[in-house]
Order: structure tokens, then C-alpha cells, then sequence
């Protein structure tokens, strides 16, 4: 049986790294927005010898992630990993001044979106001999300047929380895990000034992650 890892939000940062790293032993399904970033990474992993399959998605359309799933089912059966790096960094502001546009972009992006796919990743993750979920914590919450995005993480990691709590017994294994700061994009938003040689890479980081458990 091919092990399959799914991975949500894959065209760079942690994301990109986790799926070169898993691609050793898995077909990869990399999901984002961006084709090229996505292309990008398919060609990495094909000269490391491994395989992809590229889905240029947004995780907001539920649609699209529904046919998605299905697909998967009917090619393969099952996914082993599912690993959910996609998240959405809105600019940092104090409370009082929060766009409307982008708190509801926190929301969709870092909240609704985990509610949505949860439900639809989840039988194909007990379809497989031992199926686990990674998600990533960043606690932001209550932080000044990150209202929008230390809320809706929080909401994210809330909802992992009472999955994992609920499946401890009967799978998928949920993992919530907690990486050390890297130099991504998203982290460049939060703290453009920053010495960036000072953080971790995101392919060591990577690694270290997948040896807290057995992927």
C-alpha cells in the first residue's frame, strides 16, 4: 500500500519542508494557492526521487477541498499523514483599530477552514493502517497587535485539541505540535526587523518535528 501524506498549505515555509521530508516514504499531495510555488516544490521532490501530486486549491473552498477528498478516496483509499500548515497572517494592529476583511480572512482561513477539512480528512485518515493529523501551535492569544491572528490560532488549535482528546482511543492519532521560530514568510510579516540568521531552518526544523513521533 503507498503511504500518502496530505499536506495543507505546502508551497513554502514549514509546509514545503515537511513535504520534502516526508516524500523519502510518501507520495505527497501538496495543497496551496500558489501553482508555481507548487511546481517548484513537485520538482524538488522528483530529483530527490520522490512523487506528488499537485492540487492548487484555496482550503477555503470547501467545494473544491470536498472534491479533493473524494479523489484521493477513489485513487488511493486513504491518507496516512495529514499535516496542516495553511494559515492565514493577518497585519498586526491594536484591537481597536481590526479590519473587517481581515478578521474575517483570520476566521475563514485559520478556523472555519480546520472545522470544514477535519471532517472531510478524517475518514480517510482511519481508512489507513495507522492514520495521524499534525497540526502546529503559535500561541499568539492575547498578545498585543495579534488579536486576529492569535484568536483565530487559538480557535484552530482549540478545535485539534478536543479532536485529538475525542479520537485518543478509536484514531486517527492527532498530534499538536510546536515548532521553533523560522525564517518564513509569515513570521517576516510579524517581525520584518528581525536577525533572520538567528532562526531555524525550515528543513531542519522539519526534521526534528517528524522524530516526535512515527510518520
Amino acid at each position: 500500500m503507498t503511504k500518502i501524506a496530505l499536506i495543507t498549505g505546502a508551497s513554502r515555509g514549514l509546509g514545503a519542508a515537511l513535504a520534502k521530508a516526508l516524500a523519502e516514504t510518501h507520495h505527497i499531495i501538496a495543497v496551496a494557492r500558489t501553482t508555481g510555488a507548487l511546481e517548484e516544490l513537485d520538482d524538488e521532490i522528483q530529483a530527490a526521487g520522490g512523487t506528488a501530486t499537485l492540487a492548487p486549491l484555496d482550503i477555503n473552498d470547501a467545494g473544491a477541498m470536498a472534491h479533493l477528498c473524494r479523489s484521493v478516496h477513489d485513487r488511493w483509499g486513504h491518507v496516512d499523514l495529514w499535516a496542516h500548515t495553511a494559515i492565514h497572517a493577518a497585519p498586526l494592529t491594536p484591537s481597536s483599530h481590526l479590519d473587517a476583511k481581515d478578521w474575517a480572512k483570520s476566521l475563514a482561513t485559520n478556523a472555519t477552514a480546520t472545522a470544514t477539512l477535519i471532517p472531510m480528512v478524517a475518514p480517510l485518515l482511519l481508512a489507513a493502517p495507522a492514520g495521524q493529523a499534525l497540526f502546529f501551535d503559535d500561541p499568539r492569544m492575547g498578545q498585543k497587535f495579534f488579536a486576529s491572528y492569535g484568536a483565530s490560532k487559538a480557535a484552530q488549535i482549540a478545535l485539534a485539541q478536543s479532536w485529538q482528546r475525542e479520537t485518543e482511543t478509536i484514531g486517527p492519532r492527532v498530534h499538536i505540535l510546536a515548532p521553533q521560530p523560522m525564517p518564513t514568510a509569515l513570521r517576516a510579516r510579524f517581525f520584518p526587523g528581525e536577525d533572520r540568521t538567528a532562526l531555524a531552518a525550515p528543513g531542519d526544523e522539519a526534521a526534528r518535528l517528524l522524530t516526535q513521533f512515527a510518520p
